[in-house]
């Protein structure tokens, strides 16, 4: 476990008699960008939130920087950055408001937030929103705002769930290219998306159907091994299997 940021073991959860996530195991790397893939509903989110630690499994095992799911949740939330498929910053405060209110909830120093406040504006070209209300904002500056929010107390490992949703094609190229920085800077990347592209961009990824874990491995090797010309024609064949299994 000492090469992992994130390792489960046969990790659900249920919902009454739903099985939004069944019996996963998967071990993430320190320093690896980790894809989730599926279509909505498959289960990406709620794994997500077990491991973020806003949400207890009904069964499994696991560990998020060291730290045990069942019985560390709170140590989990300061030490990651969670950025939520919905637009999570507060629309009728300003971006600088909301990341100030993010500093105190992560119990971080006003000097430390205004400094860190200071080098994402930089990083992340923030500059000309900070002082304007979050809800006047386009939908690709309220993400990379909510990014910024995220990555505030500098965590080892960053969650993003759908941080793409909704915005241009350029953005995206420029938010995953803000990612590999991360990355090289050691930084543990782990998102979920539907976007094919954007899942060749990640060094592994999991494509899940119906809560389960259908194959995982580097997206080129995937489509290898299943002998397809793509991520796309792949990601078909295998969930029609999965179909004809269940039928």
């Amino acid at each position: 476990m000492n090469d992992a940021a994130v390792s489960i073991e046969h990790l659900s959860r249920y919902f009454g008699s739903f099985k939004a996530v069944d019996d996963i195991s998967l071990e993430v790397r320190k320093g690896e960008t980790f894809g989730f893939l599926g279509a909505n509903g498959a289960g990406k989110t709620t794994t997500i939130r077990m491991l973020c630690g806003l949400l207890l499994p009904t069964k499994g095992v696991g560990h998020v920087a060291g730290y045990n799911i069942l019985t560390e949740s709170e140590q989990i939330k300061q030490t990651v950055g969670y950025m939520s498929q919905k637009f999570s910053l507060y629309p009728d405060l300003t971006g600088r408001e909301n990341l100030n209110f993010y500093g105190a909830a992560y119990n971080l120093k006003r000097s430390y937030v205004r400094q860190r406040i200071k080098e994402l504006s930089d990083r992340l070209q923030l500059h000309e929103f900070l002082d304007r209300r979050t809800e006047a904002l386009p939908t690709g500056w309220r993400q990379r705002l909510a990014l910024g929010a995220s990555l505030l107390h500098k965590p080892s490992i960053l969650f993003l769930d759908e941080p793409t949703s909704g915005v241009d094609p350029v953005f995206r190229r420029k938010f995953w290219q803000l990612l590999y920085e991360l990355t090289e800077e050691g930084v543990t990347v782990f998102v979920t998306t539907h976007y094919m592209d954007e899942a060749e961009y990640c060094d592994r990824i999991s494509i899940m159907h119906q809560g389960r874990i259908v194959e995982i491995g580097n997206p080129l090797d995937i489509v290898n091994a299943h002998g397809q010309k793509n991520l796309e024609d792949t990601f078909i064949t295998l969930i029609a299997k999965q179909e004809q299994q269940r039928a």
